[in-house]
């Protein structure tokens, strides 16, 4: 499902026009990742965790010269499901 179709099944759901859902959605992601980039973890009650996830510096090797490289620290948004939301979808 695209951003898109997401936002009318949404809409239609809600019983809203697509524009302000569609708003609601930006909102909620534009939330999502400032308080990510200031370290924060969004815990939404029965459905999961954002979190940032921190990668170590790792050596790894190119795949297409087959040469040894130095993988620079990173980090990654992650997503953990809560149980409740893993079993809703069985």
């Amino acid at each position: 499902m695209k951003k898109l179709d997401f936002i009318k099944a949404l809409a239609n759901q809600l019983s809203m026009g697509q524009d302000v859902t569609g708003k609601f959605l930006d909102g909620a992601i534009s939330l999502i990742s400032s308080e990510l980039k200031k370290g924060e973890e969004i815990n939404i009650t029965w459905f999961g965790v954002f979190k940032v996830s921190n990668r170590a510096a790792r050596n790894g090797i190119n795949p297409k010269t087959k040469e040894a490289i130095k993988i620079p620290a990173s980090k990654s948004p992650a997503f953990k499901a809560w149980k409740t939301f893993k079993e809703a979808i069985k």
